[in-house]
């Protein structure tokens, strides 16, 4: 995966989630980097906030991969 999918992943991160993503390690950023870029991809929802707010539908994206992660 390329090193630019994790940093966009860690830009669309709140401050706080983005510094414990950054303290994982590198495969598993890029597992999470992947994932979020799959629900960019597949959210018709995310689409149109992206129509009107690109970082705020990549923020949402994070927040949901996260929230499926924790559970």
């Amino acid at each position: 995966m390329a090193a630019d999918s994790v940093e966009r992943f860690l830009t669309a991160l709140d401050p706080g989630h983005r510094e414990a993503i950054d303290a994982k390690p590198r495969q598993e950023q890029e597992r999470l980097a992947a994932a979020w870029e799959r629900e960019l991809e597949a959210d018709d929802e995310l689409d149109t906030l992206d129509e009107l707010s690109p970082p705020a539908a990549e923020a949402e994206a994070a927040r949901r991969v996260l929230e499926r992660e924790a559970d």
